[in-house]
């Protein structure tokens, strides 16, 4: 079953994902940093020269230094299953992007396989996991 327990946990963990989305279009990384656990780490397997990064702080600076190559995008995120257990979740979600990168506009779509936990009454990234699924390019009018 792709979206289990509470309803207001599995809400909550969506507007999680909507915020970071809205973050990353805002290019705003203090929002963007309020939705990972200090002790969070994400993976970018497709990425190597990235690798994993541990450690809220340590994400968001090399979030900061990456978005310096994705000027003016454009970000949106859908989950396509919520499993909650308690004060720990896991999340699959889609995004798909679009940004300009010289003369060319790039649409990019990807998944995430997260981990969630919930502190102090909040949902948070406790772990991500990004994949590439698709990459078009075409030249800008």
């Amino acid at each position: 079953m792709p979206f289990t327990g509470p309803f207001e946990d599995r809400l909550a963990i969506r507007e999680l994902l909507e915020a970071y989305a809205d973050a990353v279009t805002r290019n705003d990384a203090d929002a963007l940093g309020a939705t990972f656990a200090e002790d969070a780490d994400w993976a970018l397997p497709d990425y190597p020269e990235i690798g994993t990064t541990r450690g809220k702080a340590a994400i968001v600076a090399m979030w900061v230094e990456a978005m310096k190559h994705y000027p003016g995008i454009m970000f949106e995120a859908w989950p396509g299953s919520i499993e909650v257990q308690g004060d720990h979740a896991t999340m699959r979600s889609y995004t798909s992007e679009v940004y300009d990168q010289g003369k060319m506009t790039v649409r990019d779509r990807g998944v995430y396989e997260d981990t969630c936990v919930k502190q102090d009454g909040r949902w948070l990234f406790k772990s991500r996991t990004f994949r590439k699924l698709h990459r078009q390019q075409a030249a800008r009018d």
